[in-house]
């Protein structure tokens, strides 16, 4: 496989905020360019973060910190078009609308969107809208069944208050872009906290070699999980330093839980095989430290951008990796998740939010001095 030159990309988010990769941390695998799922060709991701008010909840009125993340798995022109797809609930505490239909049919279509727990349903008919609305005579079939997801704001947002509202997931899918992918506190990520710290949002990807051909496989994270104690980086253990910020409330925080994760690839895979793939998240968040707590949605998505032409009309031929050759494909994702998440907590700060309730950010310092870099 040729070598990746790195790129500021790999070490800042397009707004500055240090990735991990910029804490020198030594990763294992070789991301793609801009080390995130957008290295998937034709897969952008979009976001629209709202960010309102302050002080004590008063509900429909705020503090707002919530938001709406799409992920476009084909370019518009195309989007309408199914594609191969697994799904895997390793938790089922937390909702991923359309897994019905890829559990029978093993493929989906148009943009999937993530937002905030009560959210998820206006999410899904939205994107509805957005297809009628905006793919004109591309977009002609009787149903539809995509996919949106969610995790639990509502230590920090008015999350009764349903400020989203379908004019937001419109913009978010119209404002999804190709190459360096913003991270943290942004989209359906803005009220997520991982570990007891500010998170949300994170993404990153791996490059794989077979057959001579060089594929990818990038992952997007939504990560709302964890307990402080068994929060660990590249193996070393950090979260029950007793030095580290704490979360500060009025009220016990419930640490209700989830984490969405949606693992794109160019390789050509089967349905049940991208089931195989999305089932692999598991060991990336576990290396992490996640465990699946009872209130936990561990719920991961795989697609394939190499199906193309498999709707009705006649028969279908397809290529795909065997399975016996899958297992290069399978650490890709767990690297990727891992890294992914470890991006979401370090490209990010503390937020404040509904009734004064802080989530501190993971201190840069208290993870370079784990592995040793701290001068």
């Amino acid at each position: 496989m040729p070598s990746i030159p790195m790129t500021p990309a790999w070490k800042t988010t397009p707004s500055g905020k240090l990735r991990a990769r910029g804490l020198e941390l030594p990763f294992e695998g070789i991301c793609g360019p801009h080390n995130a799922i957008t290295d998937v060709a034709g897969v952008s991701v979009g976001y629209s973060t709202l960010i309102a008010g302050d002080g004590p909840l008063v509900a429909g009125k705020g503090p707002v910190r919530t938001g709406v993340t799409a992920i476009l798995p084909r370019p518009v022109e195309t989007i309408h078009e199914p594609l191969f797809a697994g799904f895997f609930s390793l938790n089922g505490n937390g909702e991923l609308s359309g897994t019905h239909y890829i559990e029978e049919a093993g493929k989906f279509s148009l943009p999937i969107t993530i937002t905030n727990t009560h959210s998820c349903g206006i999410a899904r008919d939205a994107t509805i809208r957005w297809a009628v609305d905006a793919l004109g005579d591309r977009y002609h079939d009787d149903f539809s069944l995509p996919v949106a997801a969610e995790t639990y704001d509502g230590f920090l947002n008015d999350i009764n208050g349903f400020h989203v509202e379908a004019r937001h997931v419109i913009a978010a899918i119209d404002a999804a872009h190709g190459g360096p992918v913003e991270e943290g506190s942004i989209g359906g990520g803005t009220g997520m906290k991982c570990f007891g710290f500010k998170a949300g949002s994170g993404t990153a990807s791996r490059l794989v070699r077979f057959d001579g051909e060089d594929f990818t496989v990038g992952v997007f994270v939504q990560a709302n999980f964890g307990t402080r104690r068994h929060l660990t980086v590249l193996g070393k253990t950090i979260g029950a330093d007793p030095d580290l910020p704490q979360v500060q409330s009025t009220a016990p925080d419930r640490e209700l839980s989830s984490i969405i994760a949606i693992i794109a690839t160019d390789a050509p895979f089967l349905p049940h095989q991208l089931k195989r793939l999305a089932r692999r998240a598991t060991f990336g968040i576990g290396r992490t430290g996640g465990m699946a707590n009872h209130g936990s949605g561990d719920l991961f998505l795989a697609f394939t951008t190499a199906s193309s032409g498999i709707g009705g009309g006649g028969i279908r031929n397809v290529r795909f990796v065997p399975d016996e050759d899958i297992d290069p494909f399978f650490e890709a994702v767990v690297q990727a998740t891992e890294e992914a998440i470890l991006n979401s907590l370090i490209a990010n700060e503390a937020m404040t939010g509904r009734d004064g309730n802080l989530v501190p950010a993971l201190p840069h310092e208290a993870v370079k001095r784990a592995h040793g870099l701290t001068a």
